[in-house]
């Protein structure tokens, strides 16, 4: 491998890392928001979810 694809290659890997910063920032950046909003976050709406799921259970169990 010539020094010329060495440099294409790391060039690629930057790039790659860089976007997937970027798309790690942006969801990081959206959380925020909508936590700001005052909305709940994906795991606060899955675990209220459960916990109404729970709930229900037991109360058809009883």
């Amino acid at each position: 491998m010539g020094t010329k694809d060495q440099f294409q290659d790391k060039a690629k890997q930057a790039a790659e890392q860089a976007k997937q910063r970027m798309g790690n920032a942006r969801e990081e950046a959206s959380e925020r928001a909508s936590q700001a909003k005052g909305r709940p976050s994906e795991e606060e709406q899955r675990r209220a979810q459960q916990e109404a799921q729970d709930r229900f259970d037991q109360d058809y169990d009883a």
